[in-house]
């Protein structure tokens, strides 16, 4: 790969048109971050949980929130590549180099849009459903990798077919992204037949699309008899934008809430500066601290001093790998190649999130909601979908939007429907929904 061929303006449903012809007062990239931050599957995340139960006294993140703050992350690590490109004098002649900042960030955005309601648990309830469901009796009518996107479903795929579907009522190429802002969310190129992991990239719904844009864009596959790609080298800085922000907002928000103390909390964001070679830094951190009575506040603060390290350390891992990315022999998580300290920081955090975070009463419970919401509301609508004649099923049907409607044909095209309606759904319209049909709430009773 180089970087004079993967950073594209070609859009996805508008090849033909010449977009560096066409004059705006936005660049490309920034068109693309206005038309994922204007639209609806965008306003929705604001009512779908990151971990913590929503609404509350306290707010916490939410999916909208966590993608807004991944974005800033995302900017300022592309940005700082380009910096650093340009001091090193490294020569590209492609102009568009400079807007990796910009690419980066639309993708950050978008990089969750395919989450389904109720936090990390979600995805895994929609595959449950299907993996625990195996008499189900379309069963048979899907092919075996068919059957796999949804028993392994996941929200990056399902985030790239919103992105680039055309739904029912929507132009071709869907939101009409550019090609590098798309394969810049694709974090696993390849599909759900080459991976036990529930981890992919793309359904086979929209295999052909990924490979017209990785074609273009000449993200080579590794094996020329599996459809597998080589990552996007901005994937890297979304992936690590991601990285840093939920492993560090998550504890600050378990503080927030009381679920982790000050005591505990501050000494975890402080380990990540050494008292031996960062003395004057650690300095001026605890003489900000003095001037800040609020202990919410502090622990803001030195969340977005870590935050300030780590996007510097991901930068140089970057910069320093960047041969070997371009070259597809790199794939692994910046993160985990930052310095021993801050890796050694990094992975006590993500113990102490596993042992009093994630497995809080509150978030163990919501948990246990969402499984049992998005199980039933799979089963009665795809069962509607395949037996539209059906009194019941019928009604069910008029409660599916138009933009999941159209002329589906195959089983598979008409599960993914449903599929494509529930993933969509916010926390509370999910719950009310299976409040109405399980008959536990009567409108206007």
């Amino acid at each position: 790969m180089n970087w004079n061929q993967i950073i594209s303006t070609t859009r996805l449903g508008q090849e033909e048109l010449l977009n560096n012809d066409i004059k705006h007062s936005r660049t490309q990239f920034q068109r693309d971050y206005d038309r994922i931050i204007f639209s609806s599957p965008f306003r929705r995340m604001q009512n779908k949980t990151q971990v913590f139960p929503l609404p509350g006294s306290v707010f916490v993140h939410n999916r909208l929130t966590h993608s807004l703050e991944v974005a800033s992350v995302g900017r300022s690590l592309g940005s700082m590549f380009v910096e650093k490109a340009e001091s090193e004098k490294m020569e590209i002649e492609n102009p568009l180099f400079q807007e990796i900042g910009s690419v980066v960030s639309a993708a950050c955005l978008a990089h969750d849009m395919g989450n389904p309601p109720f936090g990390h648990s979600g995805e895994d309830a929609i595959a449950q459903f299907f993996k625990k469901n195996t008499d189900l009796r379309f069963r048979n009518e899907l092919s075996e990798a068919e059957w796999k996107d949804f028993a392994q479903f996941d929200g990056n795929a399902n985030a790239f077919r919103l992105l680039s579907h055309q739904f029912n009522g929507r132009r071709a190429g869907g939101f009409a992204l550019t090609y590098t802002t798309l394969a810049s969310i694709v974090k696993y190129p390849y599909e759900s037949m080459l991976t036990e992991k529930p981890k992919f990239g793309f359904f086979q719904s929209e295999k052909t699309i990924f490979a017209n844009i990785a074609n273009e864009l000449g993200l080579f596959q590794t094996n020329e008899n599996t459809v597998k790609y080589i990552r996007h080298p901005l994937v890297f800085l979304v992936e690590a934008a991601d990285d840093i922000c939920y492993q560090l907002m998550d504890l600050e928000d378990a503080h927030k809430l009381k679920i982790h103390s000050y005591e505990q909390t501050r000494p975890l964001f402080m380990r990540f500066f050494d008292p031996q070679t960062e003395q004057k830094q650690i300095g001026r951190i605890e003489e900000t601290l003095n001037l800040v009575a609020d202990p919410n506040e502090q622990i803001a603060y030195l969340r977005a001093s870590v935050i300030g390290k780590l996007v510097k350390q991901c930068v140089d891992v970057f910069w320093k790998m960047q041969d070997d990315i371009l070259s597809g022999r790199f794939q692994k998580a910046l993160i985990n190649h930052v310095p021993p300290g801050s890796l050694a920081a990094i992975k006590e955090i993500k113990e102490v999130s596993i042992r009093n975070i994630y497995n809080d009463r509150s978030v163990i419970e919501i948990e246990i909601s969402g499984y049992q919401i998005i199980g039933t509301l799979l089963e009665v609508f795809i069962e509607a979908v395949l037996s539209p004649k059906e009194g019941f099923s019928k009604k069910l049907i008029r409660l599916i939007p138009d933009q999941y409607g159209g002329n589906h044909e195959s089983t598979y095209e008409k599960v993914q429907a449903v599929v494509d309606f529930v993933s969509g759904m916010t926390d509370l319209y999910a719950l009310d929904l299976y409040r109405k049909i399980k008959g536990i709430n009567i409108p206007g009773v």
